[in-house]
């Protein structure tokens, strides 16, 4: 059964930084692109950073130039470095994976994985 789990999550103080990492583990043929999303109380999710299999990055605009996506594909772990952190970064943050795994027939499935999500807080 295929697992994320995300740590790192807390309590920061404003300009503080804090690092999330996703741990995948499970019977995984591959995992393809992986993305950090947000949630903060009444409001809807966001994909604050998107990472492809090759490292290439993708960032909501409010995050730019503050975090820092990465994985380690064969550690089957992402990672995100928030720093110059700020009570809008609140939220409870949630991995994503697409990930392909192996049927018990012939053929794979590719499909959606999240974990459970780590509370993020920053304070003023």
């Amino acid at each position: 059964q295929v697992q994320l789990v995300e740590s790192g999550g807390g309590l920061v103080q404003s300009g503080g930084s804090l690092t999330l990492s996703c741990a995948v583990s499970g019977s995984i043929f591959r995992i393809n692109d992986m993305a950090w999303l947000r949630q903060a109380p009444g409001k809807q999710r966001e994909v604050v950073a998107r990472i492809t299999r090759d490292g290439s990055t993708q960032y909501h605009d409010s995050v730019k130039g503050r975090f820092a996506g990465s994985r380690d594909n064969a550690a089957k772990t992402m990672y995100l470095q928030m720093s110059r952190l700020n009570p809008e970064d609140s939220a409870v943050y949630y991995c994503y994976a697409r990930i392909m795994t192996r049927n018990q027939g012939p053929g794979f499935t590719d499909s959606d994985y999240w974990g459970q999500g780590t509370q993020v807080t920053v304070s003023p």
